[in-house]
C-alpha cells in the first residue's frame, strides 16, 4: 500500500483538479451593475468625442495645407524675381554688345595699346567690354595689359560673362 503522505498528496491533487474543472465550466463571471454602467458611460463619451476629433484633425490638415500652399507661392515669387533679374542681365548684355559699332571698334583697334587703355578705362565698363570683345584677341590683350589691374579684371569678367551668355 501507499504511504500516508503520498495518499494525502494524491487526495489534495484530486481536490484541486476537481475545483479547477468546476471553475472552468462556470465561464467568465458576470459583471456587476456598476461595472456595466461605467463601460456604458465610456462608450457614450467616446462616441460623442469622435466627430469633434475628426473635425479637429480635418481643420489641422486644412491649416497645414494652406501654410504649405503659401510657402509654394512665396517660392514662385522668388523664382519669378530671379528670372526677371536674369532676363534684365541678358538684355543689358545684348545692348552692350550692340553698342560697340564697327567704326568705334576700328578706331580703338588702330590706336596704340596704352592710349586705347586710357580711353577705355575712362569709358562706361559695359561699352569698354563690348569694344574689347569685338577687337582681335591680340589687340584686346595688349590694351588690357596697359590698364590698371582692377579695371582690367572687371572688364575681363564682363567679357567672360558676355561670351558665356552668347555660347549658351
Amino acid at each position: 500500500m501507499s504511504s500516508p503522505p503520498k495518499l494525502l498528496l494524491a487526495v489534495a491533487v484530486a481536490a484541486v483538479l476537481h475545483v479547477a474543472a468546476a471553475l472552468a465550466q462556470d465561464g467568465p463571471k458576470p459583471k456587476s451593475a456598476p461595472e456595466r454602467s461605467t463601460e456604458s458611460e465610456i462608450a457614450r463619451y467616446c462616441a460623442a468625442l469622435a466627430p469633434s476629433a475628426a473635425e479637429a484633425r480635418a481643420a489641422y490638415q486644412l491649416r497645414r495645407l494652406t501654410a504649405l500652399e503659401q510657402q509654394v507661392r512665396d517660392e514662385v515669387v522668388k523664382l519669378e524675381t530671379k528670372e526677371t533679374a536674369a532676363r534684365e542681365w541678358v538684355r543689358k548684355r545684348e545692348t552692350m554688345m550692340k553698342s560697340a559699332t564697327d567704326d568705334v571698334v576700328a578706331i580703338y583697334g588702330k590706336m596704340a595699346p596704352d592710349a586705347a587703355a586710357t580711353q577705355l578705362s575712362a569709358m562706361d565698363e559695359g561699352m569698354a567690354a563690348a569694344v574689347l570683345t569685338k577687337l582681335k584677341p591680340q589687340t584686346a590683350s595688349a590694351i588690357l595689359a596697359e590698364m590698371d589691374a582692377d579695371k582690367a579684371a572687371k572688364l575681363s569678367t564682363l567679357i567672360a560673362g558676355a561670351l558665356g551668355a552668347e555660347r549658351s
